[in-house]
């Protein structure tokens, strides 16, 4: 969330930790979020697709919807358990030097996000041993472990 009603989308794959970021220009009531979650849940591959988990908010109301669009179930984290979604909320986090708490995030274009998300992407990480998501992804992608739908 930014400036309200400013909100953006962020899908973070949990074993690369790959993001993908999407603005949400018409705002965060359900219906909103439900228009735009099908083109955010498609920016994965589909070998690491199984499964959506989100904040319990009321932007996910509509859940059952997503589901029925996606094929894929919506999971919501119990209230007040950020840790159900910690490589989210790391995310998040990492997020904040690029889009400042309380910024108009409507003034983002939908390239600039995706070059943040890039940056991302491509920044060392102490935790895949200083390789970048991107290149984690890429060897999940490559190896004969990779999940299946």
């Amino acid at each position: 969330m930014g400036t309200r009603p400013s909100a953006i989308a962020t899908l973070v794959e949990r074993t690369s930790r790959c993001t993908a970021i999407v603005a949400l220009p018409d705002g965060i009531k359900a219906e909103q979020v439900t228009r735009t979650s099908p083109g955010v849940s498609s920016a994965s591959r589909p070998q690491l697709r199984r499964t959506l988990t989100w904040d319990r908010g009321r932007e996910m109301a509509e859940h059952q919807a997503i589901t029925a669009e996606t094929g894929r179930p919506v999971h919501l984290c119990k209230p007040r358990s950020p840790w159900q979604r910690g490589t989210n909320e790391n995310t998040n986090r990492l997020l904040r030097q690029y889009l400042p708490e309380g910024a108009e995030l409507r003034t983002f274009s939908q390239a600039c996000l995706d070059a943040i998300a890039h940056d991302l992407n491509h920044r060392p990480r102490r935790t895949h041993g200083y390789r970048t998501p991107a290149e984690v992804y890429a060897g999940l992608l490559n190896s004969g472990d990779a999940l299946t739908a």
